[in-house]
């Protein structure tokens, strides 16, 4: 992928920046009641009493498991792109469509070079209304080549900036689902343009964040 290309998927993905926002108190249990001072014995507990208690008191002391909704990470999006096999694919499928168009793009020239070699051949013998005629046709075919080249090019642009959108779309998706699951707040995308300046190794998670991409792609092929 040229570099041009690149520097608007990094647009694209800067502005699609994933931020997961959990609800702080949707996950996190209630703060149990502070247990009451205990009062002096009255009577001594049976055993059941004993029991009962006891397994109260580990009920109470059980402490249930919460996600760390303070997590933030990192992924690259140069790495991210290059390794993913979803980009990989849509490539090939692109370039092999870009084949057919430059194919198109070169009869139009081709067809458009022949037609003035012939006139060019048959120029001094034509008559002066004929050479004037030939050379307004020769005109028309150029200004027709030259439409058909530009709606060649806007196509290629459109079916470009959609492939790209579809594979962005599913990257965020994904992204998100992996922050989900696994306790993230805010997830950045760090770009050739400068977006994070700096960021520690220990909170890049372009590898894990790739491998999930590879294997959830793979998944539905």
């Amino acid at each position: 992928m040229n570099n041009p290309l690149r520097l608007i998927i990094d647009a694209v993905l800067v502005v699609a920046v994933i931020v997961l926002f959990y609800l702080h108190f949707s996950s996190k249990p209630a703060a149990a009641p502070a247990a009451a001072p205990a009062a002096a014995a009255v009577t001594t507990p049976t055993a059941d009493q004993d029991d009962d208690d006891t397994t109260a008191t580990a009920a109470a002391t059980t402490v249930v498991p919460v996600a760390d909704t303070d997590k933030v990470a990192y992924v690259e999006s140069g790495k991210l792109l290059e390794g993913y096999k979803g980009m990989q694919d849509a490539r090939r499928s692109f370039e092999a469509k870009a084949r057919g168009w430059e194919r198109q793009n070169q009869a139009l020239v081709t067809g458009f070079q022949n037609a003035v070699q012939q006139y060019q051949k048959q120029a001094e013998s034509l008559t002066p209304e004929q050479r004037a005629a030939t050379e307004q046709k020769l005109q028309a075919q150029q200004q027709q080549a030259g439409l058909a080249q530009e709606k060649l090019q806007r196509q290629a642009q459109e079916e470009e900036a959609k492939m790209t959108q579809q594979v962005l779309g599913r990257i965020n998706k994904q992204i998100e689902q992996y922050g989900k699951a696994n306790g993230y707040k805010l997830i950045l995308i760090a770009a050739p343009s400068g977006t994070i300046a700096y960021g520690r190794k220990d909170i890049d998670i372009t590898a894990a964040v790739l491998k999930h991409l590879n294997q959830e792609y793979s998944g539905k092929k």
